[in-house]
C-alpha cells in the first residue's frame, strides 16, 4: 500500500508548521474546552439546586438533591456521550467531518440555552427539562479532550459569579438563618453558569464553518481527489497535483470520572467546610475554588507532561504508566477511607493523591486514547 501514497498525503506529512495549522488548533480547542465545560459544570450547581428547590422546613442542613435525583442528572449525561460517538462517528463519514461538527454545535448551543431555562416551581419542573436538554447536549459534545481546561473555565466562572452575588446579596449561614439560605437571587447563579457555556460554542461555529474537509477524508471518503489537493495547496502553499486512479486502489482498502461526583468528596474529606456552616453562595465559591485547584494542580499539568513526554517515553508505556498509577492512587483512596482519608489531619494528603490521580489520566489514557487512534487507523475507519 505505500507505493500508492498519495503525494498530497505525503505532503501533510512533511509540511512545515503554517499559520493554518495554530487556527485549527485554537478552534478545535475551543469546542474541546466548552465540550468539558458543559460536562462537568454540574457538580457546580447541584448543591445550589438542592438548596433551593429540596429545601425541608425545619431541618437541620440545608436542601441538598436525592440520591436518584443525581443519579438522573449524571445518567442523562452518559447515555447522551455514548449515543453520540455511535451516531455522529456513524454519520461523519457519510456527511462529512465539517458539516457534522455544524450540526453538533448547533445541537449543543440549543441545549445548552434551553437546559438553563428550565422553569417551573417544583423539583420536577425544574430537574426533569435539565436531564431532557441536558442529555442533547451530552449528544452534541459527544468524544471530548481538554477536560483540564474545561473545568478550569467552569471554576473561574463559578467563582466570579459566586462571589458577586455573594458581594451584592450578602447571606448568612444555614445554621444561622436557614430561610436566607435560599434568597431568590440564588436562582440566577446557577443559571448565568450553564448559560456562559454557550458563548465558546457559537462563537467557535462561524470560524469551524470556514474551515476546510480534513484532506484524508475529502480523498479517501469522499473520493475527490482534485478538491483535496486545491485545498491542501491553498493551506501549505504549496503545488500538487490529483491523483484519482491511486485514490480508487487506496478506497477499498479499509472501509465522566470523578469529576462528576468531586464536590462530594470534598466535603467528606473535611476540605470544604459542612453545608450548613456555609450560605448557598459561599457553597458555590469553594467548590468552584477546590475544583479549580484540581485543574490546575492534576490535569492541565498532566497534558502539558504528556505533550513533553509523548515522544521519548512512547505512547504504549505511558497508557500502561497512567493505568497503573491510577490504580494504585484509587485503591490507596478506597481500602482505608473510613478509617484514615476522612479525618481532618489527612485532608492534604488525600487532596495530593486526589490531583495526582487525575495528573495520570492526562498524562496516560486520557491522551493516549486519543492520540493512537489518530495515528494508526485508516482515514474510513478514524
Amino acid at each position: 500500500m505505500a507505493r500508492y501514497q498519495l503525494q498530497m498525503l505525503k505532503a501533510l506529512d512533511v509540511a512545515k508548521t503554517h499559520f493554518y495549522h495554530f487556527t485549527a488548533i485554537v478552534i478545535a480547542g475551543m469546542s474541546f474546552l466548552t465540550n468539558s465545560y458543559d460536562l462537568f459544570y454540574i457538580s457546580l450547581i447541584t448543591k445550589l439546586i438542592g438548596c433551593i428547590y429540596y429545601y425541608i422546613p425545619g431541618s437541620t442542613n440545608p436542601g441538598s438533591l436525592p440520591p436518584n435525583v443525581i443519579a438522573a442528572i449524571n445518567g442523562v449525561t452518559f447515555c447522551g456521550t455514548l449515543a453520540s460517538q455511535l451516531f455522529f462517528e456513524w454519520i461523519r463519514d457519510k456527511m462529512g467531518r465539517k458539516r457534522v461538527y455544524g450540526i453538533t454545535l448547533i445541537l449543543m448551543v440549543v441545549s445548552a440555552i434551553a437546559s438553563r431555562l428550565s422553569s417551573g416551581q417544583t423539583p420536577k419542573g425544574v430537574v426533569a427539562p435539565l436531564c431532557f436538554f441536558r442529555f442533547w447536549l451530552s449528544f452534541g459534545v459527544g468524544v471530548f479532550a481538554m477536560q483540564g481546561f474545561g473545568i478550569l473555565a467552569g471554576g473561574i466562572v463559578a467563582i466570579i459569579v459566586s462571589a458577586s452575588f455573594k458581594a451584592a446579596y450578602p447571606a448568612l449561614a444555614y445554621q444561622v438563618d436557614p430561610v436566607g439560605l435560599t434568597i431568590p437571587q440564588a436562582d440566577y447563579v446557577w443559571r448565568i453558569i450553564l448559560m456562559v457555556g454557550a458563548i465558546p460554542v457559537a462563537l467557535t461555529y462561524y470560524w469551524r464553518m470556514k474551515m476546510l474537509e480534513t484532506a484524508p477524508y475529502t480523498t479517501l471518503v469522499a473520493r475527490n481527489a482534485k478538491q483535496a489537493v486545491a485545498d491542501m495547496a491553498t493551506v501549505l502553499n504549496v503545488e500538487m497535483e490529483a491523483e484519482p486512479e491511486k485514490v480508487e486502489r487506496l478506497h477499498g482498502n479499509g472501509v465522566l470520572q470523578l469529576s462528576l461526583f468531586q464536590k462530594d468528596i470534598f466535603t467528606n474529606v473535611g476540605w470544604i467546610p459542612s453545608a450548613k456552616t456555609m450560605s448557598a453562595f459561599q457553597e458555590t465559591y469553594m467548590v468552584a475554588r477546590a475544583q479549580t485547584i484540581i485543574a490546575l494542580w492534576g490535569t492541565i499539568s498532566g497534558y502539558w507532561f504528556m505533550v513533553a513526554f509523548i515522544d521519548y517515553i512512547g505512547r504504549f508505556v505511558i497508557q500502561l504508566m497512567g493505568f497503573f498509577m491510577m490504580t494504585v492512587f484509587m485503591l490507596g483512596f478506597a481500602v482505608p477511607y473510613n478509617t484514615y482519608w476522612k479525618i481532618s489531619s489527612h485532608t492534604a494528603g488525600f487532596i495530593v493523591m486526589y490531583a495526582f490521580t487525575f495528573f495520570f489520566s492526562n498524562f496516560g489514557p486520557n491522551a493516549t486514547t486519543f492520540v493512537v487512534p489518530a495515528e494508526i487507523f485508516p482515514a474510513r475507519l478514524r
